[in-house]
């Protein structure tokens, strides 16, 4: 039976969910928990005793992972601060503050802009509780029984309702009871949470709501679109199945809802590739065996899925090579120096990268993974052979360059691979698939290489950049010294020649560290 019986009523921004237990009201704490990050408000009605340090607390065990987290009330503390690893949390209890001005005292406003905040006893703030808050009121409906009202504004009514749906998604699944945890995202737009039932191995849920409301860029399509990234979650379904039927580690699938971009799938672990920030040499050798062995396999332009569906595998043509490469002069250049390049260095960038992938066409066409690399890369030990490698993202496949992937994979763009170790991988690969097929041309694949791994390191710096400025999320810019360096070894090859030259007379050494 469900954990809640959810009346919402979606009248003026308003959820009404009603909680029969107290354990009914610590399962909807996770399904909050999974939905906070730093900047959120949560102010907490009600009257004395009807639950809202409950509430607070459960909150805050979800968010450390902790069933048994000690979590004191602040009532004669005034705030509590947890510093937890997701999502550092400030709890406040306002009930004993004499005036609104002992807010800033008490680190109140700081908090609201560095951790996700919850406050008992809002209404002793006044008026200095930001208006883009949620409201949370606790009504007493029987001797076990609560009522939650959320309100709050179109954004968080849109979070809520999403959460909230993920619950009725275990529940038709019969997961009612499940445990949920988020997991750190990516940079990705997916999210992920660990799903765990007593008695049973953890499975993972995938969130991916269907993009929508992208701005157009170009010719009526938004950017996603022009770059062949997936809409919703039937190419992840479609490729899956397909990697798998041929025998690579691709994740089960338990239950899917692709109308609602929901999936439950098999936990391959988090065993990587990499230790200590270097990369694990053996492994990596797996990995080209794996590329190698995809490679040497037909694969069709047209997945029919056990879904009802057929995915149309996309072509990686020309356009959405050169949109992904104008991405530098959209984020990185104005990152790196506060405005954009001339006109005349913007087109002349751009003729030159479509006058060199005009020249160099895909000639050797397999499917492209597109983030083959150390994130999406699971060390399965107990399996055999190439199995061993556990595959994790692969919605964004394309047909493509053979020499995407493995670019991919040896300019690894979250540490640095060093160059004898690229070089070897490269060696292996050409000579796994001249084992297959003795008409593999290995100088056409190494100029491949060398243009892909120029195109989509060239790429990353703009999603680097991009990610920092538009997206908050300034890690990604610790990545930028061995993106460069990735460009430097491309450079050497004497196809890109022209692009070389284009980037030492308008970016400064600074801007990519000749």
């Amino acid at each position: 039976m469900s954990q809640v019986t959810m009346s919402q009523v979606t009248m003026s921004q308003v959820i009404r969910v009603s909680c029969r237990s107290e354990r009914d009201t610590e399962r909807l704490a996770e399904d909050l928990a999974t939905i906070l990050v730093p900047g959120d408000l949560l102010a907490l009605h009600g009257d004395l005793g009807v639950g809202k340090s409950t509430l607070a607390r459960a909150i805050i065990r979800a968010l450390a992972d902790q069933p048994d987290l000690d979590v004191p009330s602040p009532t004669f503390t005034l705030v509590q601060d947890y510093d937890l690893e997701r999502c550092p949390i400030s709890h406040f209890d306002l009930y004993r503050l004499s005036h609104p001005d002992e807010l800033e005292e008490i680190g109140f406003f700081d908090a609201i802009l560095h951790t996700a905040v919850l406050v008992e006893w809002p209404s002793r703030a006044d008026d200095d509780l930001p208006v883009n808050r949620l409201d949370v009121t606790l009504e007493v409906t029987g001797r076990e029984t609560r009522d939650l009202v959320f309100s709050g504004d179109a954004r968080w009514q849109e979070r809520l309702e999403r959460t909230l749906g993920i619950r009725a998604f275990l529940e038709r699944t019969g997961k009612p009871d499940a445990t949920r945890k988020a997991i750190q995202s990516d940079a990705s737009t997916r999210a992920y949470e660990r799903i765990s039932t007593r008695d049973a191995p953890s499975i993972l849920l995938m969130n991916a709501p269907a993009k929508q409301n992208e701005p157009i860029l170009r010719d009526g399509l938004p950017y996603s679109r022009i770059a062949c990234l997936a809409q919703d979650v039937r190419p992840f379904l479609a490729i899956g199945e397909a990697l798998k039927v041929a025998g690579f580690s691709a994740p089960e699938i338990y239950a899917a809802a692709p109308d609602d971009g929901l999936l439950l799938i098999e936990d391959l672990g988090a065993e990587g590739v990499v230790h200590n920030q270097e990369p694990m040499e053996e492994r990596y050798q797996v990995a080209i065996e794996v590329l190698a062995a995809m490679h040497n396999s037909p694969w069709p332009a047209v997945v029919q899925s056990r879904y009802g569906f057929d995915h149309t595998v996309p072509v990686y043509g020309l356009e959405a090579m050169m949109i992904e490469v104008e991405l530098l002069l959209d984020w990185y250049v104005p990152y790196t120096r506060g405005t954009r390049l001339s006109g005349e260095a913007e087109t002349a960038f751009r003729q030159l990268w479509r006058t060199l992938l005009d020249e160099n066409p895909c000639t050797d066409p397999v499917w492209c993974l597109r983030d083959f690399h150390s994130p999406n890369l699971i060390w399965l030990p107990d399996r055999a052979g190439i199995e061993r490698m556990g595959l994790i993202d692969f919605q964004d496949a394309v047909c493509g360059p053979a020499a995407y992937d493995v670019a991919s994979l040896t300019r690894d763009a979250r540490l640095m691979i060093p160059d004898a170790l690229d070089n070897a991988l490269v060696a292996q690969y050409c000579r796994l698939r001249m084992e297959a097929d003795p008409s593999f041309d290995k100088d056409v694949f190494i100029r491949s290489h060398a243009l892909m791994s120029a195109q989509r390191n060239t790429k990353i710096l703009g999603i680097f950049a991009r990610l920092h400025m538009r997206d908050g999320k300034p890690g990604y810019m610790q990545h930028l010294p061995h993106i460069r360096d990735y460009l430097r070894r491309s450079f050497t090859h004497p196809v890109l020649a022209s692009i070389l030259g284009w980037f030492q007379d308008h970016l400064s050494d600074d801007e990519v560290m000749w």
